[in-house]
Order: structure tokens, then C-alpha cells, then sequence
């Protein structure tokens, strides 16, 4: 496969952005190999800038839940850019993209739109703070909310520690505000609630931690957390940007059975324009200005480019149907690769229209328990899938999308083609 152009472009990028990217991941450190550039996508390929073809598991990490440039969402912002693309003003289409979330997520009676999900976890933080008039922040080792320095932290060696940075440029002095436990351990859990429950602000906790792995939560843990938190008074913010209108209309707090006290969103809601949301209670949205004295604000938060193509697509998936099909060709596309890899030492972990490969026995449940080097496992066998025409996420820790436009014979050429790389793969184990 030839990748000459995709080479050159990221020696020319390397002159002007660090690492030639803009988000380091797509540099490839992990895999190893040529970056690919991508020059288009449509349904459910990409092409690179050498015009090789990928059937894309990535969906630019999770939005494109109809697949690329879905004919009816690019004619709704085509029509929407011809009659501006940002104003800066109120418009009515962030009105309506607002109630149709309001009112398919029982949890949230107000919200607030943003331009990522760094921005609307780090804006749901600061309202938990100004909410309950307490510092602390809890989070979870092995889930991942965007960038903000508060959240930018690593766990030390005990069952319950305080974060010190794991970014440069973040003060120690704020990392140190917040808690990091490992995921999945009740008794580490109850532990910190006991001694520092009273001084909590917030406890922080993706729905399905896909950043770290594809970690399911037991149902039982979940609701744990959710009663620990009301007991003393924290809140609960639930990080839904992955999924959030991904495992269904109701998301994660549909699987888990849970009623947090604010929600933050993105990627879908965006139909893969830039976009973040933040929601919740009211009564805790109101102290947001200019209602309230919390400050939060953006530009371009709310721009009638990003909410018209969220709505496009929400209301496209409105009737359930859509999701119901990808659940059932996933589970059918997970099966079939299960099936075939038995034995050897690797295990397909799905949920909804999301899947992850790992190469490890057992199936974690948090990132303590994922094998080093199942992940060096997976590095390798990262180019090998290039090359067979698949686009895989090029880290063995990220998780992979299908979409609308991933049919069964799609799905089912893939299943083999992964299968037979996954034991070429598993047969180097030592």
C-alpha cells in the first residue's frame, strides 16, 4: 500500500504543528507506521491522500453514528452555511436542538451547548463547585474527560489517592484537588465517601469509560456510586460524549438505570461538527449566568452550522429503528469474530454500535486490569489491518465504531479479515 502523500504531508506538518497533529493520537506514536491523512469519507469508507480505501471503524472517534456525509445532514448544513455559518447572536435552531435533548433525557430540564466535551465536563465541574460550595473532585482511574487541568491527573499507588499532574503546565495545586479511584471497587469506594464524602463537589464518571478500553460498569456499582453521592450531598456528573445518543436515545443512564445530576455531551449531538453540552437539574443550571453568579460562556457555542447538523441527525435517529439495527449488527459482527478467534487468547468486548479488540484472556472492567502487552499486541497488528483496507483506531486502548452505513456484508467481510490478522497475531504470543 503506498503512502507516499500521506508521508509527505506530515514531514510538511511536522514544520508547523507540533507533531504534525492536532490531537496526538493521529500522529501514530503507539502503532507505529505512516499516519494516514485523510482527504474524504463517505458511508462507511475513507479515503487517505494516496487514495487508498479503508472500510473506517474509527467514525472520527464516535459522531458519525450515520456514517459520512449522510446525504440528508450535509443538505441541512449546506443550507444553513448558504444563510451563515455563525452569528453570535440567539438563534432558534440551538432552541430546538435543546428540547429535543431535554426531552428524550428524563436527567436534564436545562442545558447549555459549548464547542467539545472538555469544554462542557470542565463547565459541569466548575457549576458542581459553585453549586454545592465544595472544592473536591472525584474521578475515576481509567476514564478520560477532555484536557482540563482539573482532569489531567494520575493516580498514586493507594486504593484512594490525590491527583498530582500528569500534563505539564498543570499546578500541582490543582491536580491536588481531585481524588482519583480505581474503577470497579466498592470497598474503595465506601472507603473515600466515609472520609471524604462531606467535602465532595462532584463525583465524575463516564457512562461507558471508551477512552481506556471498552470498561462495562456492573449495574451494581453504578447505582453505588449514584447512592453514595446523594447521601452526601456531591453531585454525580455523568460524562456521556461517547455515549450519548450512541448506545441509544436514552444512553448510558437508560443502560445503568441511574439519574445523575448533570450530564455532559458530545460528539453525536454534533452529527460531527464541533460540539459539547452540558445539562442537568435546574435548579443547578440556574446558577449559571446570566441567571446566576457562574460564570461560563463561547463564541461559538450553540453556532447554527454544529446544531443543525446534531438535529439532522438526532432526528433521524428518533424512532429507535436506527439503533436497533446497529445493536443487532453488532452483536452479529462481534459474534462472528469471537467465533473464530476462540482459543487464542483475545476477546471482543461490544456493547450497542461500539466494539473493542483486546488481546488479553479475561474481559477488564478497569484500567488496572488491562495487559500491557495485549496493548503491544495490538500495535502490530494495527499496520497488518491497514494494509488489508480496514481503519482501525491507532491505539490498542481506543474503541471502534460502526454505523448506519456498515451493512451485514460489510460487517461480515471484516469479521474475517479481522479474525484471520487477530490469530496471525495471537500465534506470536510467548
Amino acid at each position: 500500500m503506498k503512502t507516499d502523500k500521506s508521508k509527505q504531508i506530515m514531514e510538511r506538518a511536522r514544520r508547523v504543528i507540533p507533531g504534525g497533529v492536532n490531537s496526538p493520537v493521529r500522529a501514530f506514536k503507539s502503532v507505529g507506521g505512516v499516519p494516514r491523512v485523510i482527504a474524504r469519507g463517505e458511508g462507511a469508507y475513507i479515503w487517505d491522500a494516496d487514495d487508498n480505501r479503508y472500510l473506517d471503524f474509527g467514525g472520527s472517534w464516535g459522531p458519525l453514528i450515520l456514517g459520512h456525509a449522510d446525504p440528508e445532514a450535509v443538505a441541512a448544513v449546506v443550507e444553513q452555511v448558504r444563510r451563515g455559518m455563525t452569528y453570535g447572536t440567539a438563534t432558534e435552531i440551538e432552541f430546538r436542538l435543546a428540547d429535543f435533548i431535554v426531552r428524550h433525557i428524563p436527567a436534564i430540564e436545562k442545558i447549555r451547548f459549548v464547542s467539545s466535551g472538555t469544554e462542557a465536563v470542565m463547565s459541569a465541574i466548575r457549576v458542581a463547585r459553585g453549586f454545592t460550595k465544595r472544592d473536591l473532585i472525584l474521578k475515576f482511574d481509567g476514564c478520560y474527560h477532555g484536557h482540563a487541568d482539573p482532569l489531567l491527573v494520575q493516580a498514586g499507588s493507594g486504593l484512594a489517592t490525590f491527583g498530582t499532574p500528569s500534563s505539564a503546565g498543570v499546578p500541582e495545586a490543582v491536580a491536588s484537588l481531585t481524588a482519583v479511584l480505581p474503577l470497579d471497587d466498592e470497598d474503595a469506594l465506601e472507603r473515600f465517601f466515609r472520609q471524604n464524602g462531606d467535602r465532595l463537589a462532584a463525583a465524575v464518571i463516564e457512562g461507558i469509560p471508551a477512552n481506556n478500553g471498552l470498561l462495562i460498569q456492573r449495574h451494581e456499582y453504578m447505582r453505588l456510586l449514584r447512592a453514595l453521592t446523594e447521601k452526601h450531598g456531591a453531585l454525580l456528573v455523568l460524562d456521556e460524549v461517547i455515549t450519548g445518543f450512541r448506545l441509544g436515545l436514552g444512553g448510558a443512564l437508560q443502560y445503568y438505570g441511574i439519574h445523575p445530576d448533570l450530564v455532559t455531551f458530545g460528539k453525536v449531538i454534533g452529527g460531527g461538527m464541533p460540539v459539547g453540552a452540558f445539562g442537568g437539574r435546574a435548579e443547578i443550571m440556574d446558577l449559571l449566568s446570566p441567571d446566576g453568579p457562574g460564570y461560563q460562556a463561547g463564541t461559538l457555542s450553540g453556532n447554527p452550522v454544529a446544531m443543525t447538523a446534531g438535529l439532522a441527525t438526532l432526528e433521524k435517529l428518533a424512532d429507535g429503528r436506527i439503533y436497533a439495527d446497529l445493536e443487532a449488527r453488532n452483536r452479529r459482527f462481534v459474534s462472528a469474530i469471537t467465533a473464530r478467534v476462540r482459543g487464542n487468547r483475545v476477546n471482543v468486548v461490544g456493547v450497542a454500535s461500539i466494539f473493542w479488540i483486546v488481546f488479553q484472556e479475561h474481559i477488564p472492567r478497569a484500567a488496572r486490569a488491562i495487559d500491557p502487552d495485549g496493548i503491544a499486541h495490538y500495535n502490530r497488528f494495527h499496520g497488518k489491518v491497514l494494509d488489508a483496507g480496514l481503519y482501525l483506531p491507532p491505539s490498542g486502548y481506543e474503541v471502534c465504531f460502526i454505523s448506519a452505513a456498515h451493512d451485514d456484508a460489510l460487517l461480515d467481510g471484516a469479521a474475517e479479515t479481522l479474525a484471520e490478522l487477530i490469530k496471525e497475531e495471537a500465534h506470536t504470543w510467548t
